[in-house]
């Protein structure tokens, strides 16, 4: 099976790389399902990268539907350390314009109905994630898209929430009271997942709409959102092809030794069955 070191997650509208070379499709499964479709592998640029489309090939799967263990955990068994994340969010901010792109630098979950964690059945681990994407890789898609023909901004909050239907105005009114900048349905438990695996994790959002909290503003059409989204692809496409030739192959980031302290259960205690299923991520940590 091909390695990669960098893992791209398509979200809506992208749902493929351009240029990727030596290109293999690989139908993958995992102690927890199947991913949400095959996994494109290749390089770009000489490097590595897996190509895995989060709502599958056609967006057959809603944002709660996401098999996201399956997704993080196939990747890691390709040798993916690095993941670009790319999402499709709403507005919380004036500043924040549709069209734009956005580096959030924090989350706060809202989804209720999607398993956030792969701890669990006799093994606890509990991960610091206080800052929830990869500091290093967050700064180096920043700086790539920065040189690209697009607004982007540095840092702002996610905030993460079940769907699919949209928010109620009061409850976009009540996210921008918390000083959250964003809105969108995918990246959790996504990131959780991706620090759990040790994989560095980072978001390029892409700003489709104002959320409601505008007021004087009708709700934008789906049509139009993703007409918006389709427009911020090529961009897109551009900022991964520069960024993975700059991402550090050493890391010195916390997301590489994650779970150095986070595994809190007596090796002695854990079922074997959850020993052998989780081997790929806990196997450096306990046999």
């Amino acid at each position: 099976m091909p390695q990669a070191k960098i893992g791209v997650i398509g979200g809506s509208a992208l749902y493929s790389i351009e240029g990727l070379t030596d290109i293999e499709k690989l139908g993958i499964d995992t102690p927890f399902g199947k991913p949400s479709d095959y996994i494109t592998a290749g390089k770009l640029g000489g490097v590595g990268v897996a190509f895995l489309p989060r709502h599958g090939k056609g967006h057959r799967l809603s944002p709660t539907e996401v098999p996201y263990q399956a997704n993080i955990y196939a990747l890691k068994s390709l040798g993916v350390e690095h993941i670009i994340s790319v999402t499709a969010v709403g507005s919380l901010r004036e500043e924040m314009k549709p069209g734009d792109l956005v580096i959030p630098d924090q989350l706060i979950d809202r989804t209720r109905n999607r398993p956030g964690s792969f701890f669990d059945g006799g093994i606890v681990a509990h991960v610091i994630f206080a800052e929830p994407f990869c500091p290093v890789l967050s700064q180096t898609l920043f700086e790539t898209a920065r040189e690209v023909d697009t607004a982007v901004h540095q840092g702002g909050t996610y905030v993460a929430m079940e769907g699919p239907a949209f928010s109620t105005r009061a409850e976009s009114n009540l996210y921008r009271s918390w000083g959250a900048s964003l809105i969108g349905m995918t990246a959790l438990p996504e990131a959780k997942l991706a620090r759990e695996a040790e994989i560095c994790y980072a978001t390029i959002a892409g700003v489709t709409d104002y959320d409601c909290w505008q007021e004087s503003c009708a709700p934008i059409p789906i049509d139009v959102i993703l007409e918006t989204q389709r427009s911020q692809t090529r961009k897109i496409g551009e900022i991964i092809s520069l960024a993975v030739g700059r991402i550090p192959d050493t890391r010195r980031c916390q997301c590489a030794a994650a779970l150095k302290t986070a595994i809190v259960t007596d090796p002695k205690l854990i079922p074997a069955a959850q020993k052998k299923k989780l081997k790929l991520i806990i196997g450096k940590y306990i046999n």
